[in-house]
């Protein structure tokens, strides 16, 4: 066999191993940004709900003007987040702000007997726990992704072409919690 041969057999080899390793570090990218998309789409029912939400408390709650404007402050800065981290953070503005709107409903006894409110606080509930669950299948690609980039020899190719840590979704201590709202 010929030394010109074998060198173009290995230099094949390390071809398609590169070619591997690209295709597998976008194929991770790519379920990275499918999970933030999944995220995104719950944020957007989220924010889509509050406005309802906040119409509905005002009329029990004229004189409370700043935990309403708190919330929709922090609504209106996450339908106006452009990256990962400013969604990220505006989240857990909405998710502060939101406590302080249920507790604030705690003080309205016909506000929490209104069949609006309670049908809007449901929704919110089922949005809060898909957003979580989408929040763990990001977190997981994240992960996966990020530990891709980091390893060697991928760590090579991928600051060759442009391949960057991506953020996790983090919250605040005890944000991510649905906030607790007694009728009795």
């Amino acid at each position: 066999m010929s030394p010109l041969l074998i060198i173009g057999i290995v230099l094949l080899l390390v071809a398609f191993f590169l070619i591997g390793i690209y295709n597998k570090l976008t194929k991770l990218r790519i379920l990275v940004k499918e999970g933030w998309s999944g995220i995104a789409t719950f944020l957007q029912q989220r924010t889509d709900l509050i406005p309802n939400l906040v119409e509905t408390v005002k009329g029990y709650a004229l004189h409370e003007s700043s935990t309403l404007t708190e919330v929709v402050k922090w609504r209106n800065r996450a339908v106006g987040a452009n990256t990962a981290g400013e969604q990220i953070e505006a989240s857990n503005g909405l998710n502060r702000a939101l406590v302080d709107f249920f507790s604030l409903a705690e003080q309205y006894p016909d506000l929490k007997a209104n069949t609006n409110f309670l049908s809007l606080q449901g929704d919110l509930k089922d949005i809060e726990e898909k957003l979580n669950q989408s929040r763990r299948y990001y977190n997981g690609t994240v992960r996966d992704y990020n530990q891709s980039i980091a390893v060697f020899p991928n760590n090579l190719l991928a600051g060759m072409f442009g391949f960057l840590a991506e953020p996790f979704f983090q919250e605040e201590p005890g944000a991510g919690a649905v906030p607790k709202v007694s009728f009795t």
